[in-house]
């Protein structure tokens, strides 16, 4: 559904995304990983077609960017990481300002507003003017606005960024039902976001894609030998001779404990040893009192690919300095989406509403 080939953006010596290239497939919820400043926000959009790659290509919903954009970009919703919302229209209004945009017919956007309204949760504050919306509901009117004319991808970009717990809940809870029936690209740096959402990831770090896989595939590369914690009573001083002799252990090594004996089995690749040592310990007559399998963490997993060597993953000052007119114009299209963000904020703290 969404096919990168090559995307490359430089501003002037800086290359912020450096050869870039991955597909999603229909239906599917990917997520891109990575810590700030890694390139995230640029490849999406390059991929929406709001930034033009310095080299590359995207393709979605087989239809090519830049030689089809009108048919591209039909099947595109895009949530940016700032939601431009126009604070002085109510939530109503500025729906079916979008569905004319979208050049939608009006009996067609009446219905897509109804949808959208009823989708997106947002029957309670539908008359109401979007500044004196809280930011849940503000990235819910975004939401609403991206899927108002029916595409089959969603770009998100950061979709839960400064929300407040029940917000990123209610919010999360929306992205996973749209997945059900789009497929959806999401730039995040929560980890429990990708866990809960995602069914791929891509890990990226200094523009590079450094890692892609299911985040079940991703722990097991880092993982290595998987490690079982093996915690018994009373067991004889050979008790780690035994175990280490069940077929499939790789190394063991005793670990300190009070009053009990616990060992850490070095499992080989691909073995499961808990059926194997219980086994063993039920012969011996020990008793077993725990027995847990050690996963590296998708956490573990971000760490040990992004920022090793601790290289700015930013561009530094000089080079921006130097960097092509089109990155002061990007840079100014960033200030001017903060400065919308900021008109939009509730006039008062009591007027605001939460999800």
């Amino acid at each position: 559904m969404i096919e990168a080939h090559g995307l490359t953006r430089r501003y002037g010596p800086f290359t912020a995304v450096h050869d870039v290239s991955f597909t999603v497939a229909d239906g599917e919820i990917v997520g891109m990983l990575g810590p700030n400043g890694a390139g995230k926000t640029t490849t999406l959009r390059m991929i929406t077609g709001f930034l033009p790659p310095s080299a590359g290509r995207v393709t979605v919903a087989g239809h090519d960017l830049l030689s089809e954009p009108k048919k591209a970009r039909r099947e595109l919703g895009y949530l940016p990481e700032n939601v431009a919302l126009y604070g002085e229209m109510r939530v109503r209004e500025y729906l079916g300002y979008r569905a004319q945009l979208e050049g939608m017919k009006r009996a067609d956007a009446r219905q897509a507003i109804e949808n959208a309204v009823r989708r997106c949760l947002l029957e309670e504050v539908e008359r109401q003017i979007i500044g004196t919306l809280s930011k849940g509901y503000r990235q819910r009117v975004g939401l609403a606005a991206a899927i108002l004319h029916g595409p089959r991808v969603l770009v998100l970009d950061e979709p839960t960024v400064g929300l407040d717990p029940k917000q990123i809940i209610a919010i999360r809870e929306l992205i996973r039902e749209l997945g059900q029936e789009r497929t959806l690209l999401l730039s995040t740096h929560i980890l429990p976001e990708v866990e809960q959402l995602c069914h791929r990831v891509f890990i990226v770090d200094r523009g590079r894609l450094v890692a892609e896989g299911t985040p079940q595939e991703l722990r097991d590369q880092a993982q290595g030998h998987a490690v079982l914690q093996v915690t018994l009573k009373d067991a004889p001083a050979d008790a780690a001779d035994v175990l280490g002799g069940v077929d499939g252990v790789a190394a063991v090594r005793a670990e300190p404990a009070n009053g009990e004996t616990r060992l850490a089995l070095e499992c080989r690749q691909g073995v499961d040893l808990r059926e194997a040592v219980f086994r063993a310990a039920v012969a011996k007559g020990w008793t077993l009192l725990g027995l847990r399998e050690e996963k590296a963490s998708l956490e573990d997993v971000f760490v040990r690919l992004t920022a090793q060597d601790g290289a700015p993953a930013v561009p530094p000052e000089d080079a921006l300095a130097a960097a092509a007119p089109e990155a002061k114009r990007d840079e100014d299209e960033d200030e001017d989406e903060d400065e919308d963000e900021d008109e939009d904020e509730p006039r008062k703290d009591d007027e605001g509403v939460t999800p």
